[in-house]
């Protein structure tokens, strides 16, 4: 559930989740006329932190598109902290705080590697659907999978 300032804060500070944290260099395509990055390319990044969290438990999003569940966003916003800049590295951490019988709810927090600033927060809800939009339940075995542990965290944790 979201704290009353609108963040997942909450969830990050309890469940440290270093085995979900996807790193992004910045480049300069990834910033705008003064130099730090472009607003929506946050959205990306999150895009890109929930494959990982995805594929961290053994989920391929085609994998899943295979077999018939394809999830699209219904809702996503960010909360813009500090800027990040050409040439620093972020950290996104991902966890799941919400999920239905047919939606997941990721929540993001985006720091700076090096000085662990926040940078950046958001969450995205998305609807399963069988692909041609309708809306179908996630089936046992993926939310088994989504609810686990990670498997580099796995890994690390013999």
């Amino acid at each position: 559930m979201k704290e009353p300032d609108g963040s997942f804060q909450s969830h990050f500070k309890s469940q440290p989740c270093p085995g979900n944290a996807l790193e992004i260099k910045i480049y300069y395509e990834d910033t705008d006329c003064g130099g730090v990055v472009y607003y929506a390319n946050y959205l990306k990044y999150f895009e890109r932190a929930r494959t990982h969290y995805l594929e961290d438990r053994g989920l391929s999003v085609a994998g899943l598109m295979a077999q018939g569940t394809v999830f699209v966003v219904v809702h996503a916003e960010v909360h813009y902290r500090s800027p990040a800049r050409y040439g620093e590295t972020l950290v996104i951490e991902t966890v799941v705080p919400e999920m239905t019988a047919a939606s997941i709810t990721f929540a993001h927090v985006v720091k700076d590697k090096v000085s662990g600033r926040v940078v950046a927060e958001g969450s995205a809800r998305l609807a399963a659907t069988d692909g041609n939009g309708k809306v179908k339940r996630l089936d046992k075995a993926t939310v088994a999978a989504i609810q686990s542990e990670s498997h580099s965290a796995e890994r690390r944790h013999p």
